[in-house]
Parts: structure tokens; sequence; C-alpha cells
């Protein structure tokens, strides 16, 4: 895969937690990629991107001039690993989403989840289930397995809970960056840089509120962070939403774990009390 990118001058070194599933050859990473039309989607929007105050990895093409080789993309290095700044990632969800709202929307992310069903099939359930008038109903549809254990029912059951807090919310939709908590990162006083773009078509303050319930789920985030985010549209029912979407990756996923289940529950709390 090297000598399909021309990187043959140095050998691989994996990034761990830096860059998950990569490995740095030079200054360029390689990594696997979950699919293959999103991955070349966020390559050509990455390669044009320019955002003040942002570092952006740039795709890395092959020979051939392609994003995507056999499962493998290739960006440009930049420098950092995830960190507990959770306000700073916030903020610079603020300038991702501006600066995509002329964006259209691609067509993979009109198509329903379908057998075999991969990671990407499972995050598209999640996030329809968050928002369709009967959670789950494309998970069903689609023939997606009902969680077997334990706290996969009660993750189940805090999403059809919170379904019925949801109220309608008129919070355009456009192309946003789905998974900001994990992409993002920091290098001292270096700009924040960005390694992906996970696309989803929703308000952009739902993406931020994805990033107000990972922080507190999962980061250490204290409670204060919502309200220190209050002023964005519609805060209340984007945490709703963006708390249903993570029950529901939870329920759906084959790979979840009963260990991060704690810290949504928590979440659940926190948001029922803000809707």
């Amino acid at each position: 895969m090297r000598q399909t990118f021309g990187l043959t001058a140095h050998p691989p070194i994996a990034m761990g937690d830096q860059w998950v599933g990569g490995w740095r050859v030079g200054e360029v990473v390689l990594s696997m990629v979950p699919d293959h039309a999103r991955a070349a989607w966020s390559a050509a929007t990455r390669e044009n991107l320019y955002i003040a105050g942002l570092r952006i990895a740039r795709p890395f093409r092959s020979t051939d001039g392609r994003y995507v080789v056999s499962g493998w993309r290739a960006d440009t290095y930049i420098a950092g690993s995830p960190e507990p700044r959770y306000d700073e990632v916030l903020q610079v969800a603020e300038r991702l989403h501006s600066a995509l709202t002329k964006l259209e929307r691609p067509r993979f992310l009109l198509q329903p989840p379908a057998p075999p069903y991969t990671d990407v099939d499972v995050f598209a359930a999640a996030d329809r289930a968050a928002w369709e008038d009967q959670p789950m109903r494309t998970a069903r549809a689609a023939g997606m397995t009902e969680p077997m254990t334990d706290d996969g029912r009660t993750s189940l059951d805090a999403v059809k809970t919170l379904a019925g807090l949801r109220r309608p919310v008129t919070s355009p939709s456009q192309i946003v960056h789905g998974d900001l908590f994990g992409t993002v990162l920091f290098a001292g006083a270096a700009a924040p840089g960005i390694t992906d773009l996970v696309p989803y078509w929703r308000p952009a303050s739902w993406a931020a509120a994805v990033v107000a319930v990972d922080s507190l789920a999962w980061g250490g985030a204290d409670e204060n962070l919502l309200d220190r985010w209050s002023d964005q549209p519609e805060w209340g029912q984007m945490l709703l939403r963006a708390t249903m979407f993570r029950l529901a990756v939870h329920a759906l996923h084959p790979r979840s774990t009963a260990g991060a289940l704690p810290g949504l529950l928590r979440v659940v709390d926190l948001v029922r009390l803000r809707v």
C-alpha cells in the first residue's frame, strides 16, 4: 500500500491514540476507511477547505490520483492529540460548520442501512432513530438485531423515554461533522487540527450537542459545559437528539461495552433537566 501512495522512503509508525488506526509514514498518515464513498467525499472536501484558526489534514493522493485505494487513504500529518479542551472543540465546531453551510447533501447520506451491516450502517440507523417519529424504525426495517444484553436493553429504553420529550425543531440541516470529539487534535498553543470530516445532514447545533454529550459521557467534562453553550439554537432539543443518537449506537453496535453506558445515563439525567 505504501508503494501505491509513493511512500517507500520511511518505515510506518503506528499512531495509536494520536491518530486512531493510522500509520505515520514520513509526513503522511495512512489509515483504513470504514466506507469508500464517505472517505472520498471527506478527502475531496478537505482538499480545498481553508478556515482561519484551524489546521486541516489534506488528502495525499495515490500515484494515479485516487483518494482511496483498496480501503486505504492517505493524509498529510498534523501534529497533536485529542485533549480534554471541550470548549475549544465546540469553538472548532462553530467555525467549521459556518464554513460548510453551502455544501450540498451527498447522495450516500440518503441511503438507508442495508445488510451486510458495517459500522457506518449502525451509525446511520442510530442517527435516524433520534429524529424519526418511531425511534429505531429504520433499524427494524433494515433487519438489525434488537439488543440482547441488559445494558443494550437499558439503552433502548432510555431512547424511548427521551423520544417522548422531543418537540418540533426548525433549525436548518446542513453538512456537519458528527464526530468532532475524537478527531480534533491539539498541540500546545498551535491552532486546533482536524483529521477527518464525518458527514451527517443535521443542524449545526446538533453536531455541537454531540460534542457536549461525548464530553460529558466519556471525557470527564463538568455539567456546566451544557450551560456555557446554551445560546446554541434549540439547544435542549439538540442535546436530546444527540443523547438519543449515542444511546442508539450503544444499543445497536455489536462491540458496545457495558462500561460505556453509565456515562450516557448521567447525560440522560442532565439533559432531561434542560428540556
